[in-house]
């Protein structure tokens, strides 16, 4: 495992395309999983400890911004992993600047629509218009360490040991059922005013975020 590491650090991968769209497929998966439960147990404390709120639009427990977020990382920090220092500053500044123009555009575009609003929360020090705040930058640094350090050698390792037929099956079938789940409730449901995952959420007596 130590030398497996020792090559991950100080030698670029040789995987086929193949692998590789299966690894991109996988982190994928787990990355917006991470950031709903990131958001998930934030949102409790935030609410006063009350209730626990569903976070992100899906039916699934997966948020596309923190998927999104994380393939920006890693294209942009794994040929420096050598350095800590710099994949945290990179993870926190690639990440800040999405936040901050996701949220922004969502705003301007949608007529004041908010996802999240940082005036709203706790711990909101340095917040810029209720779109990035210090505490949202240094997560998306310190998550750019888990990402580099711990999730991509972990789809690595698993990609090494598991047959590639059968990982890439896996991998590719887990990530069609979280985007069939994105494009239902984004578009789909949207255009044939189908339920939305937040209708049977809702229904079901979930808590969500509301923002003014």
């Amino acid at each position: 495992m130590k030398k497996l590491y020792h090559n991950y650090l100080n030698e670029d991968h040789n995987f086929n395309k193949k692998t590789m769209i299966g690894i991109f497929c996988l982190l994928i998966v787990l990355t917006g999983i991470y950031g709903f439960m990131y958001e998930y147990i934030f949102y409790y404390f935030n609410g006063g400890m009350k209730y626990f709120y569903w976070r992100g639009g899906n039916f699934l427990p997966w948020i596309n911004i923190y998927a999104i977020g994380s393939m920006l990382i890693y294209f942009c920090t794994y040929k420096v992993r050598k350095n800590p220092l710099k994949v945290f500053l990179i993870g926190m500044f690639v990440c800040g600047f999405l936040e901050f123009f996701s949220g922004l555009g969502m705003y301007l575009i949608g007529n004041g629509w908010r996802c999240w609003n940082y005036n709203q929360e706790i711990w909101n020090f340095g917040n810029i218009g209720g779109f990035v705040c210090l505490r949202s930058v240094l997560f998306f640094g310190i998550s750019g360490l888990i990402l580099i350090y711990f999730l991509v050698p972990l789809c690595f390792l698993l990609a090494k040991k598991i047959n590639p037929n059968l990982f890439f099956i896996v991998a590719i079938t887990l990530f069609s059922i979280f985007m069939a789940d994105e494009l239902y409730n984004l578009i789909v449901a949207r255009i044939f005013h189908l339920p939305r995952a937040y209708d049977v959420h809702k229904a079901m007596g979930m808590h969500y975020v509301k923002f003014k």
